[in-house]
């Protein structure tokens, strides 16, 4: 065969196999490239989960499926006073620093909506507003009572006796908003040497008064604690504290997440009271506990791990 038949035959052949090809692609379709999956990613950890940091008793809040929650109820990533904003409101305060050893006028403002100042709260366990005081430490806690003016502005006589960082909680129900605790730190400056962690402590001894908090806490459930107060023997006239023959602070001891829960009714006076505790998370808590008698308000502070 010649060379120039040769090449004729050649092209006629490549023609065909290249033909056959594009009629195939043709008749599949254009290529296209595999869809990209768009996963929506979660919001953040869920806001304050109201007054005192636990839901009522017997009530779930609904939960998005961004929540940390268990059957609780409760936000397991975010404790109530772990932020400075929540719920729409801002802890503005006045200053950072505070001196040792002397009454400071402290003021804050609680903003909502708009950055205004809010001015109509609640009462709630008779006060509007309470301010709770504690070192990183777990140290020099103080349930503190502020005044409003009429602006908006609250004040407090401040006592820090120990250099430090503190942390500040402001728990409030705003009328027609949302319960609230916020959190904040001040700093006290000088030598600082933290408090040394003694491990679980249940029984304390305030002014001659012996106080033993027993009962477990269990995570993901309500427990019940009993308060016992003596004084040689038991106190049997307990006198009501913010409406309560004893009421309740507890602060988890990794990050000052809060909790704040009140004495369960009883009928009267006696050397017992009950509280009921919803813990998030296994771990350590101080619980700071306030017992009134002889019109003197005291404070116990113990030291719990939850059981396992």
């Amino acid at each position: 065969m010649k060379t120039a038949t040769r090449v004729a035959a050649y092209t006629t052949a490549l023609a065909v196999v290249f033909g056959g090809a594009w009629a195939a692609g043709a008749a599949a379709g254009p290529l296209r490239s595999q869809p990209v999956e768009h996963t929506e990613m979660p919001s953040g950890p869920g806001q304050d989960s109201g007054h005192g940091g636990m839901a009522p008793m017997g009530h779930e809040p609904d939960q998005g499926p961004d929540q940390g929650s268990g059957h609780d109820g409760m936000d397991h990533d975010l404790l109530p006073g772990l932020s400075v904003a929540a719920n729409g409101y801002q802890l503005d305060v006045s200053q950072t620093t505070v001196p040792t050893g002397a009454d400071t006028p402290f003021t804050f403002r609680i903003l909502g909506p708009g950055g205004t100042a809010v001015r109509a709260f609640d009462t709630e366990h008779q006060k509007q507003v309470h301010f709770i005081v504690v070192r990183r430490d777990g140290s020099g806690y103080q349930h503190l009572h502020p005044v409003m003016a009429t602006d908006g502005t609250w004040t407090v006589p401040l006592r820090l006796a120990a250099a430090g960082s503190y942390r500040l909680f402001a728990d409030f129900a705003p009328t027609g908003g949302t319960p609230t605790t916020l959190g904040t730190d001040v700093q006290a400056a000088g030598e600082y040497e933290p408090a040394r962690d003694a491990g679980p402590v249940r029984t304390v001894t305030v002014d001659g008064y012996e106080v033993t908090l027993s009962g477990d806490l269990h995570v993901g459930r309500e427990s019940t604690v009993v308060a016992t107060v003596r004084k040689g023997q038991p106190v049997t006239d307990l006198e009501p504290y913010l409406g309560a023959y004893g009421h309740l602070v507890a602060l988890r001891a990794s990050d000052l997440g809060y909790l704040h829960v009140h004495a369960l009714e009883q009928a009267g006076a006696g050397a017992d009271v009950r509280f009921a505790v919803a813990v998030p998370t296994a771990g350590r808590y101080r619980m700071y506990l306030d017992f009134q008698h002889g019109g003197v308000v005291r404070t116990a502070m113990f030291t719990v791990d939850t059981g396992h």
